[in-house]
């Protein structure tokens, strides 16, 4: 037989999604498995979005909407980020696609030709490689350390610019790291990408969880120059605990957004209506749902950060936002547990997963492999269950 795409045949399983479906296997054969893997509020979806959706089904309104969404859903966006970045887009300007990842995906597809380079700084989300690939670009990784807080400097960026460059990808704040670039930072990278025409890609999906007080800064908000190269990525999937209901949305210059819609006419369409219709209350209705949640994520980091760096061998630094902490595996490597040496963040997991029966993502995939990555989208209680059993397998 004929080979398969060559392209498709290189797309690398999810890491994340790889541990996560391990873990529920484990469980469903009757493990007593404790899961720090996939990054999804473990908040219900509040009464309200769902009843939006109950509306919707009543109404009758389960027919096809058009490819680039339903137009009260685009306003709600666009009224959304004027509210919450002080950015103002039309919303022509707006596509729906499903989830935040599929609108990467097409942001991709609509400005990457085979060849063309995109800088992604490392520590990554472990799809934007991939994606930037499919669509037939090359990544360009540049890393940050730790000791930079996860953070890339301008001198890196501009060091890996070349004639290829056509696009910079930014999470902020950031999965897997936490971390949050400040409006200082942002500036001095922007500067870079308008002196080169460099094209940004930000996800700020988590823009509603931010802690500390600490500013979050939309960085399309930087000046009319900066706004016009950016593409921002946003949803409702983690601020308003609706990670099943598919509803992304980008932001983006009119010529973007329109071949974003075109491309989406012939791949997946829209998403479900009644999910549109659900994320129009969401993003309309109240918000002081995200106020509580960020409030209880942020009493749980504190304690999770607290734990972690009193347990010898492992330590984290305070993420700024988002739901995740970056262990640092440095110290243990080279060592034997559970029955396996401990070369990299994926003998780790695997090792704790099988032995101590938690399962945390293995970093390997986010290019950061002395790394495992746990979420805090998850109850006190597992939390404590968690690292008290890191405690009992680290002791051996």
């Amino acid at each position: 037989m004929k080979e398969l795409s060559r392209i498709a045949a290189e797309v690398q399983a999810s890491t994340t999604l790889a541990v996560d479906s391990l873990a529920k296997q484990m469980k469903a054969d009757g493990l007593d498995v404790i899961g720090f893997g996939t990054g999804e509020p473990d908040f219900d979806t509040p009464e309200n979005i769902k009843e939006a959706a109950y509306k919707a089904i009543r109404d009758g309104q389960t027919k096809y909407t058009p490819a680039g969404g339903i137009i009260p859903l685009r306003k709600a966006a666009a009224a959304r980020l004027k509210a919450d970045c002080g950015i103002y887009y039309d919303y022509t300007q707006i596509v729906i696609a499903s989830g935040a990842k599929h609108n990467i995906f097409v942001a991709l597809m609509a400005l990457l030709n085979p060849g063309d380079e995109v800088i992604l700084p490392a520590p990554y989300w472990v799809t934007y490689k991939e994606a930037v690939q499919m669509a037939g670009g090359v990544p360009v990784v540049v890393t940050a350390t730790e000791g930079a807080n996860f953070k890339i400097t301008a001198e890196q960026l501009e060091a890996a610019v070349t004639a290829k460059t056509k696009l910079m990808i930014i999470n902020n704040p950031s999965n897997p790291t936490g971390m949050l670039y400040s409006r200082e930072e942002l500036i001095a990278l922007t500067n870079v990408c308008v002196k080169h025409d460099i094209y940004i890609l930000s996800d700020e999906i988590y823009y509603g969880l931010v802690y500390d007080g600490k500013e979050f800064v939309s960085i399309a908000s930087l000046g009319e120059d900066v706004k016009e190269r950016t593409i921002l990525i946003n949803g409702v999937s983690k601020s308003y605990a609706m990670t099943g209901w598919r509803i992304g949305y980008s932001a983006s210059g009119s010529r973007i957004a329109k071949v974003m819609e075109n491309y989406l006419s012939h791949a997946t369409s829209a998403p479900s209506t009644i999910s549109q219709l659900a994320a129009v209350e969401g993003l309309t209705g109240p918000q002081e749902g995200i106020l509580r949640m960020r409030d209880v994520f942020e009493e749980r980091r504190n304690y999770i950060v607290k734990r972690v760096n009193a347990i010898d061998g492992v330590s984290c630094i305070k993420p700024d936002g988002a739901f995740y902490i970056m262990m640092n595996l440095e110290q243990l490597l080279g060592k034997t547990l559970g029955g396996r040496v401990i070369n990299n963040g994926d003998d780790f997991a695997l090792a704790f997963l099988e032995k101590g029966l938690v399962a945390v993502v293995p970093c390997s995939g986010f290019g950061a492999p002395n790394f495992v990555r746990w979420t805090y989208a998850a109850s006190m209680e597992n939390i404590k269950e968690g690292l008290d059993r890191l405690e009992i397998f680290l002791r051996g």
